[in-house]
C-alpha cells in the first residue's frame, strides 16, 4: 500500500501483450496477472492495428496503443508518449528492449519511480545501435531507481549494465506449474502424439528467428535416431523446412507453427528431451527451459554468455553444448536419447528447481518488496538527461 491507503499503481510498459507471443509478452502478463493481489499493475504496449484498444485481459488493464506501421520489430505508436502520461502510476516498470519505451519515457519525462527490466541484450549493427539506440538506453539506467534482470550472468556479464551494477537486482522468471498439468485431456493428447511414431521425440518451442540456431538443431539430428516436433512461427520457417527437406528429414521432422497452451503442454509431456540450440546472447534466459523442467524434461541448451546455463545445469538438469556445434549437439542428442534412466533422473531434478527456485511466489515478492522499497523514498525529481537515481534498500536474492 502506497501512505495514501491505495494500493500501489504499477505500470508495466512492455511492447506487445498476449495474445502476441514472445517471451518477454509472456512475463509481462505474468507478472501482471500474479502482482494484483498486491498492487494495481496494468499494462501498457503496442497494438497490432491502426486503433487503441482498452480492455481488461485475466482481471489486468491492458492499454493497446494504436500503431500506424512498423519499423523491422519495432511499432510505430505517435500517441504512446500521451499514454504513458495520461495512465497514472506510482511505478514505472519498463521492459526492454524496447524503442518506443524509451523514446516515449524521454519526452514525458514522468514522474512515476523506473525501474528498467532488461529481458535481453540488444544484439544489432554496432553503429546503428550506438548512434540511436544507445543513448536512450543510457538515459533510461541513469534515471532508474533500480535495474531488474533475470539471472545472475545477465548482472555480471552484459556489457551495456557495467556502470550501473551497483543498482541491479536479480529476480529470475517463474512460471506456474499447474499451467502445465498433466490432465485427462492431456493425457489423451500425450498418447496420441507418442502414437504417432516409435522413434523417440525431441521438442523445439521458439519463434523461427535466426538466433534460435534451428538449423544447428536440423544438422545434428541427420545421423540420429529420433524424430523431432518444431513449435513456432518467424520468417523462417519455411527457409528451415526447405532445409529439413534438403538434409533428407522431412518425414522425421515436422514443423506444427504456433498452437494452443493444451497441444504445448502435451507436446513438452509427450517429448524425451527438450532443445533450445540457440547462437547468441539474444537468448538471455530461455522461458521455455523452464516450462519443459516443470514437465520433468531434461533440456539440451547452449553455453551462451547469458542466463539460458544457469537455468539448465548441465549434468544435472540436463546437458549444455557449445553454439553452432553441431557435433557436440548431436552427441547430447544421443547420449540423452539412449538413456531413459538419465532422462528421466534429469527430469525430476529440472522439475524440483523449477519449484524450488522459479516459483511465481517468489517473484511476485521479489517485486512487489521493490515497489514498496521504492514509493517509500523521498521524492526526487527526474530531469530527463541522467540525474543520478536515488538507491533503495531492495534485497539481492542472488
Amino acid at each position: 500500500m502506497t501512505s495514501g491507503g491505495r494500493p500501489i499503481r504499477v505500470l508495466h510498459v512492455g511492447k506487445f501483450y498476449p495474445p502476441s507471443r514472445g517471451g518477454m509478452e509472456r512475463v509481462v502478463q505474468v507478472l501482471c496477472e500474479a502482482e494484483r493481489a498486491s498492487v494495481d499493475s496494468q499494462a501498457l504496449v503496442a497494438n497490432d492495428g491502426p486503433r487503441t484498444v482498452r480492455e481488461l485481459v485475466h482481471g489486468v488493464p491492458v492499454t493497446r496503443v494504436a500503431a500506424l506501421a512498423k519499423v523491422g520489430a519495432v511499432a510505430v505508436c505517435p500517441t504512446f508518449p500521451w499514454w504513458m502520461r495520461k495512465l497514472a502510476s506510482d511505478v514505472i516498470v519498463m521492459h526492454e528492449p524496447n524503442p518506443l519505451a524509451l523514446v516515449a519515457h524521454a519526452l514525458v519525462r514522468p514522474s512515476s519511480r523506473l525501474l528498467v527490466w532488461i529481458h535481453a541484450e540488444v544484439v544489432r549493427p554496432q553503429w546503428r545501435y550506438k548512434a540511436f539506440y544507445r543513448p536512450l538506453l543510457r538515459r533510461a539506467l541513469s534515471l532508474a531507481d533500480r535495474i531488474i534482470v533475470a539471472s545472475p550472468p545477465m548482472r555480471d556479464l552484459a556489457e551495456e549494465l557495467r556502470d550501473f551494477r551497483d543498482k541491479v537486482v536479480v529476480i529470475p522468471y517463474a512460471i506456474d506449474p499447474d499451467q502445465h498439468a498433466l490432465t485427462p485431456t492431456c493425457c489423451r493428447l500425450v498418447e496420441e502424439i507418442r502414437g504417432q511414431h516409435a522413434l523417440p521425440l525431441a521438442l523445439f518451442v521458439g519463434r523461427m528467428v535466426p538466433y534460435k540456431g534451428v538449423d544447428v538443431l536440423l544438422r545434428a539430428l541427420k545421423d540420429v535416431e529420433a524424430r523431432a516436433i518444431l513449435v513456432g512461427s518467424g520468417p523462417l520457417k519455411a527457409t528451415w523446412e526447405a532445409l529439413a527437406g534438403e538434409l533428407g528429414l522431412s518425414g522425421r521432422v515436422q514443423f506444427v507453427g504456433d498452437v494452443d497452451q493444451p497441444t504445448l503442454t502435451a507436446l513438452y509431456r509427450a517429448c524425451d528431451v527438450f532443445v533450445l540450440p540457440s547462437v547468441t546472447r539474444a537468448e538471455a534466459f530461455g522461458m521455455v527451459q523452464l516450462e519443459a523442467m516443470a514437465c520433468s524434461k531434461p533440456v539440451i541448451s547452449t553455453l551462451l554468455p547469458s542466463g539460458v546455463p544457469w537455468v539448465n545445469r548441465d549434468g544435472e538438469t540436463g546437458l549444455v553444448v557449445p553454439p553452432l556445434d553441431v557435433e557436440a549437439l548431436r552427441l547430447a542428442l544421443q547420449t540423452l536419447l539412449s538413456d531413459p534412466a538419465l532422462r528421466s533422473a534429469m527430469g525430476e531434478r529440472g522439475r524440483a528447481r523449477v519449484l524450488a527456485e522459479f516459483s511465481l511466489e517468489r517473484m511476485v515478492d521479489q517485486t512487489t518488496t521493490l515497489y514498496r522499497s521504492l514509493v517509500e523514498q523521498p521524492s526526487r525529481v527526474n530531469d530527463g538527461v541522467g540525474a543520478e537515481a536515488a538507491r533503495v534498500a531492495a534485497p539481492r536474492q542472488w
